[in-house]
């Protein structure tokens, strides 16, 4: 019994050591200070190497051997002045919501919108370039040929145009001028100054490309789109024009044309985009003599071989270049170059009823008469929107309301077509003006 009882106290006692032992021990831990765990005596303290005078190697930390530091890409150089990314470091360099000033757009990146206005046409020259101001983006410069009567009035009426517009381009008046040949019979040949569009290339030196229009378009997207397309231009092409018609059998040069001509149903140049520098810089096909011609050298020449063979002048002469340098025409589709053509005798322009109208051409006077009171609706809207106004209160409900009196015609039957490009760049335009100038932060 009395052993017992002592293994029963010794077994108390050596619980009771390990227990104090434990309890010193934790104690030991909680005296040190945080961060810094305890080492074993036994392990050797790491000695720091001295700063070294010069850069360590790039991919190891000083006095440590193995390992290798994270790789640092080296500071990127800032961009010279004139240099292409001197757009992208204008663009970082604004605050969030800020617009970009379109005076400090360099002039290589404007867009050069050239017109030939002669006669009766100075009003349909102007809402032309109403329709281009109002949904572009892009500074614009203006290159206006007209005759010395127009010039004044020209001048004056864009001067009048609220600065929120006129900061968007330049304008610059020519005179009416040929380089080669007699200047009257020029001027003469099909409409008032039309010929005019041929020398552009010789006129407008300075200017690499170039976009040309007929006074009756109407832009029912920005300039800036069509613009595009010459990036879709391969190394041998300098100019761009839409096909005469779609359907051949139907098409007028096709049916009647005494002269060679693009295609099988020719070019209309009522819309062309240019590469000038590329038109200058060519060597053309041709039929007069066996080696290629420069473009001014090849246009009199050839004018004096088929004037008693043409019908539309300058676009019949347009066609009979590229018959021989079919390799030079980019075509793009009819949306670009829409006509009464397209729907006066049932749509025929695919592209505009998939993606509608881009570029209106009222062509055969269609503005001024009530032989397809659509064309006339849409000239009429922008020619009396008043510019400060609600584009959707002011111009697109109006206009809706203006369609429902078209659907006599074949062409009013269609106000999708019309509609939906003028559409989506208005609700662009809305967009783009609550976001940027009433801000997302008050829209709620």
């Amino acid at each position: 019994m009395k052993l017992r009882s002592k293994a029963a106290a010794l077994l108390l006692l050596a619980l009771a050591v390990l227990l104090l032992a434990l309890l010193s021990l934790r104690a030991r831990r909680d005296l040190e200070p945080p961060g810094f765990p305890a080492r074993p005596e036994a392990a050797p303290q790491r000695r720091h190497a001295p700063v070294p005078t010069r850069p360590p190697e790039p991919h190891a930390f000083p006095g440590v051997a193995g390992r290798r530091s994270p790789r640092r890409r080296p500071p990127r150089p800032r961009p010279r002045a004139g240099r292409p990314r001197a757009a992208s470091r204008e663009k970082l360099a604004r605050r969030p919501g800020e617009v970009r000033s379109l005076h400090s757009v360099p002039p290589e990146l404007w867009i050069h919108l050239a017109v030939v206005a002669c006669g009766d046409r100075l009003e349909e020259t102007l809402v032309m370039l109403k329709s281009a101001v109002l949904f572009s983006h892009r500074k614009m410069c203006f290159h206006i040929f007209t005759e010395d009567a127009l010039k004044p009035e020209f001048d004056k009426q864009l001067r009048q145009w609220p600065d929120s517009y006129t900061k968007k381009f330049e304008h610059r008046i020519y005179p009416i001028t040929f380089s080669v040949g007699n200047p009257q019979e020029w001027k003469k040949l099909f409409k008032p100054c039309a010929a005019q569009r041929l020398f552009l290339p010789v006129i407008l030196k300075d200017v690499d490309s170039l976009l040309y229009v007929d006074t009756d378009v109407l832009f029912l997207r920005p300039v800036d789109d069509i613009w595009k397309l010459l990036r879709q231009f391969n190394s041998t092409q300098l100019a761009a024009m839409a096909p005469e018609h779609e359907i051949p059998k139907i098409g007028w040069y096709s049916r009647f044309a005494r002269h060679p001509f693009y295609g099988s149903t020719g070019v209309n140049s009522g819309v062309m985009l240019m590469n000038l520098t590329r038109i200058r810089s060519t060597q053309f096909k041709n039929s007069l003599i066996p080696a290629g011609l420069a473009w001014e050298d090849m246009l009199l020449p050839l004018y004096q071989k088929y004037k008693n063979a043409i019908t539309w002048g300058d676009q019949d002469l347009l066609n009979i270049i590229f018959y021989f340098n079919p390799e030079c025409l980019y075509v793009f589709p009819c949306q670009w170059n829409y006509r009464p053509d397209h729907c006066m005798y049932g749509s025929n322009c695919k592209e505009a009823e998939r993606e509608g109208v881009s570029v209106l051409h009222g062509n055969r006077g269609v503005y001024h008469d009530d032989k397809q009171p659509t064309f006339r609706a849409l000239y009429e809207a922008i020619r009396d929107f008043p510019f400060q106004d609600n584009l959707f209160q002011s111009m697109y409900y109006p206009l809706q309301l203006k369609f429902l009196e078209t659907v006599h015609t074949l062409c009013g039957r269609i106000p999708q077509v019309f509609l939906k490009q003028i559409e989506k760049t208005m609700r662009r335009a809305y967009e783009k003006h609550v976001i940027i100038h009433v801000g997302p932060n008050s829209m709620s």
